[in-house]
C-alpha cells in the first residue's frame, strides 16, 4: 500500500490522497488550496501523477477543499467514476459550477481593474469544466460496496455536513481508513461520527487538535441573542455558510420560536445556494435526522429568496425579523448589501455564528471595528454586534481524541492531516500517550509505503 499525501498536509485544505493498493490508483479527495496565497498557487501547480491513470476518485464529502479541484482533474484527462454518497453528488452539482462561475468572475474583474500579474488573467477553471464532472459523480448510500479493482470501498458516517463520511479502503486483508472531516457527535441535524473500527491504517483529520469548544446547548446560545435583538423592535442579520450552518440556523430559530419564548417573525434564507442546498435535506432523509415531516415542518417556515429582485426588496421592509445570508466571514455574498443597509441602525443586531478567519470583515466586527469597507465606502456599525461560536462542523480535541480512541486493536499507522502544524503537533501528542498509537504526521507531497510489519515512512 502507498499512500502520496498531495495535499492537506501540515495544513487544513487542499484534500488530495493518492493511493495505490490491490492493483488500483485511487485518488481520495480531490480539494482546492484555499487561504494564504504561498496555499493557493498550489493549485496552479503541474500535478505529479497523470490523471489518466487514475481508475477512480473517492469523496468524503462536498466542500471545495476536498471536491473543488475535480474540474482541472477532468480537464486533464480523468473520465473514471467518483465515488461518494448520494447527498454529496447532490451538493457538488450545486457548488462545483458555482465555484467555476466565482473563479470566472474574478478573472474578469483582475483584468477590468488591471491587478493581475497575468495578462490576462485566466480562471483556474469555467463553469463549462464543472459541468463536465457532474455526469461522473456516482452516489450511494453509507455501508454500499463499490469495487475498484481488487479494492472494495464503503461510506460511515461522519457528521461534518450532509452526506460527510469516512471512507474505508480494503485490499489483500488490510483496512484502510480516511475519517475524512469528522463532525461533533449530538449534532442537532446529523448523526454522530461513526467509531473508527479496526485498521490496518488510518488517515484522520486534526482541525481543531489542539482546542475544545465550550460546552454549551446551541439552541439556548442562539435564543439568548435572539430574544435580545428582537426586543429592540430590530433586525437580526446573521451572515452565513450556505451548506451546513444555514440549515442547523433554521431549525435552531425554529425550535426558539416552537418554545413560545419569543413571538415569532419573518425567517429569510437569502442564498440562492443555501436555498438549494435545503431542499436536499427533505430529498436525503437518511442522512440526517430529521423525518421528512420535520423537514416540511421546520424548513417550510423559512421564507426562500432566490432572485436579486426579492433579496433587493428585502432592504424595503421594516419591523422584527431574521435574514439569514451568505458568506459566512462577509468576505462577499447578499449579506454585505444588508450589512451596508442595516448596519448604521443600532436597533438592528449581527449575530457572527462561528469562527471569523483572520483578515475578513467577520474578524473585523470580532474585534469590534466601529466602521468597515463595503463595496469600496466605509460603513458605519452603529448595530449591535455579537458572537456566538458554537457552530462549528468539526469534533474538537477532546472529541477527536475520544473518536480515535475507540477503535477496538491499535492501527500499525495513524497519519494526521487537515490540520495546521501546531493543531496536529497537539494531537499526535495526545493519541500517543492516551492511546499507545503510533502516529504520523506527513509532509506535503511525501510518500508512505506500508505492508504487514509496521515501518516508518
Amino acid at each position: 500500500m502507498e499512500i502520496n499525501f498531495l495535499g492537506a498536509a501540515e495544513t487544513v485544505t487542499g484534500s488530495r490522497f493518492l493511493v495505490k493498493a490491490g492493483g488500483a490508483t485511487i485518488l481520495v479527495d480531490c480539494g482546492l488550496f484555499q487561504g494564504e496565497k504561498r496555499l493557493r498557487l498550489r493549485n496552479w501547480n503541474r500535478l505529479p501523477f497523470d490523471p489518466r491513470d487514475v481508475d477512480a476518485v473517492v469523496l468524503t464529502h462536498a466542500h471545495i477543499d476536498h471536491a473543488g479541484f475535480l474540474p482541472v482533474l477532468v480537464r486533464e484527462g480523468f473520465d473514471g467514476p467518483i465515488h461518494c454518497t448520494a447527498p454529496t453528488r447532490d451538493l457538488c452539482r450545486i457548488m462545483l459550477p458555482d465555484s467555476g462561475r466565482i473563479q470566472e468572475e474574478d478573472a474578469r474583474y483582475a483584468n477590468e481593474k488591471g491587478f493581475s500579474k497575468h495578462r490576462p488573467a485566466l480562471p483556474l477553471y469555467t463553469e463549462a469544466d464543472a459541468e463536465r464532472v457532474l455526469p461522473l459523480l456516482k452516489g450511494v448510500g453509507f455501508g454500499e460496496g463499490i469495487a475498484v479493482g481488487e479494492v472494495q470501498v464503503d461510506f460511515r458516517p461522519a457528521g461534518h455536513i450532509l452526506g460527510a463520511a469516512s471512507a474505508r479502503l480494503r485490499f489483500e486483508g488490510k483496512s484502510l481508513l480516511f475519517s475524512g472531516d469528522l463532525g461533533s457527535p449530538g449534532d442537532v441535524l446529523l448523526p454522530d461520527p461513526e467509531p473508527p473500527g479496526e485498521h490496518d491504517w488510518i488517515v484522520m483529520e486534526s482541525t481543531y487538535g489542539d482546542r475544545d469548544r465550550e460546552e454549551v446547548d446551541v439552541v439556548d446560545a442562539l435564543e439568548a441573542v435572539v430574544v435580545q435583538a428582537l426586543d429592540r423592535g430590530g433586525m437580526l442579520l446573521i451572515p452565513s455558510f450556505a451548506v451546513g450552518r444555514a440549515q442547523k440556523l433554521v431549525y435552531c430559530l425554529e425550535q426558539i420560536f416552537r418554545r413560545g419564548d419569543v413571538e415569532r417573525v419573518p425567517v429569510y434564507l437569502d442564498s440562492p445556494m443555501a436555498v438549494d442546498v435545503t431542499q436536499l435535506y427533505e430529498t436525503h432523509c437518511a442522512f440526517h435526522t430529521l423525518s421528512r415531516n420535520e423537514c416540511a415542518g421546520i424548513f417550510g417556515n423559512v421564507r426562500l429568496v432566490r432572485s436579486t429582485d426579492e433579496s433587493k426588496a428585502l432592504n424595503g421592509r421594516r419591523g422584527p425579523m431574521v435574514i439569514i445570508s451568505a458568506s459566512g466571514m462577509l468576505t462577499g455574498g447578499r449579506i454585505l448589501h444588508h450589512i451596508r443597509q442595516r448596519a448604521p441602525d443600532r436597533k438592528n443586531t449581527i449575530l457572527l455564528p462561528g469562527y471569523q478567519a483572520p483578515g475578513t470583515r467577520g474578524a473585523a466586527l470580532a474585534d469590534g471595528a466601529d466602521r468597515i469597507k463595503i463595496h469600496g465606502k466605509r460603513v458605519e456599525i452603529e448595530a449591535q454586534v455579537k458572537q456566538v461560536d458554537v457552530f462549528s462542523d468539526h469534533a474538537d480535541q477532546r472529541e477527536l481524541l475520544d473518536w480515535i480512541g475507540k477503535a477496538p486493536a491499535p492501527p500499525q499507522s495513524v497519519f494526521l492531516v487537515h490540520g495546521d502544524p501546531e493543531a496536529s503537533d497537539a494531537l499526535r501528542r495526545l493519541i500517543r500517550d492516551r492511546h499507545g498509537f503510533d502516529v504520523h504526521i506527513p509532509e506535503h507531497r511525501e510518500t508512505v509505503r506500508r505492508t504487514k510489519a509496521r515501518k516508518t515512512a
